[in-house]
């Protein structure tokens, strides 16, 4: 029986490589250890944490452009065990919803090569993470903290519009939301590299150190899987594959985070 000339047929869209039905099953209990993780470690900073806070400045030169000297007023104190804590909720709230009430639009936005809860939680805690880490080198000015913040979720998004121009089936791949992306994100570190510069303290812990590197590193493997995922190398090919890293990476860089600022500084 012939189809009628007036009768349009679709084809379903193309489904994103290796994200099958066990995947899928995989990828709902990792969400929920993780969710068990993250919150778990968010209520043990809020026990755990001392009163310790940075204060976030206000810093403008009172007078005509070009005057010498800033004035300056504390604003308000940042307390950084709250503010890991709301980090660390924050990934544990994000897994709680894609593994029970947003589970459908979770497994079904990754049949199609996207997951927006993934960039929404990571544009407000990444952020929290990169200006905690920020402050930390003597970066406490609220101009100069909500430039980072912009420059940080920027990033985020294009990772976001990266996804969104690359569906499953696709005949081109485009790079430009990724480069564009690191481009803006390298600034939150240019400018925590120019204080690191500036600073004259031989007495700053070594620790200190070891965060900016270990987060850096962590921060990079972001992209580079990303990267991995769009240029089809090895398992990546498999986007399940390319999310479980996002997920082993966000755990990972959000604890260790936590627990060395709590070593250098909620401990003491």
């Amino acid at each position: 029986m012939s189809t009628p000339a007036n009768t349009i047929t679709e084809n379903p869209p193309p489904i994103s490589t290796g994200v099958t039905p066990q995947r899928l099953s995989t990828l709902r209990r990792w969400n929920i250890g993780l969710t068990i993780l993250h919150l778990g470690q968010a209520a043990a900073m809020l026990i755990l944490a001392n009163n310790f806070a940075i204060p976030v400045l206000s810093a403008y030169t009172a007078g005509r452009p070009g005057t010498i000297g800033l004035t300056t007023s504390n604003l308000f104190d940042l307390r950084i065990g709250w503010a890991i804590a709301l980090f660390l909720g924050l990934a544990g709230l994000d897994h709680f919803l894609t593994a029970s009430f947003g589970r459908r639009i979770y497994e079904r936005d990754l049949t199609h090569g996207i997951n927006r809860f993934r960039w929404l939680e990571y544009s407000i805690s990444a952020t929290i993470m990169v200006i905690v880490i920020s402050m930390y080198w003597g970066i406490v000015t609220i101009n100069a903290l909500i430039a980072i913040a912009g420059a940080n979720v920027a990033m985020i998004l294009f990772g976001w519009l990266q996804e969104k121009m690359n569906p499953p089936g696709r005949t081109i791949t485009t790079m430009l939301p990724f480069w564009f992306g690191a481009l803006v994100g390298l600034t939150p570190w240019i400018a925590m590299a120019v204080n690191i510069s500036l600073l004259k303290d031989e007495n700053l812990p070594a620790s200190l150190y070891i965060i900016l590197i270990v987060q850096g590193v962590f921060f990079f493997c972001f992209g580079l899987n990303q990267w991995l995922q769009y240029r089809q190398v090895g398992p990546w090919r498999n986007y399940a594959f390319g999310e479980k890293t996002y997920l082993v990476l966000s755990l990972a860089a959000k604890s260790l985070l936590a627990w060395q600022i709590f070593a250098v500084s909620l401990f003491s």
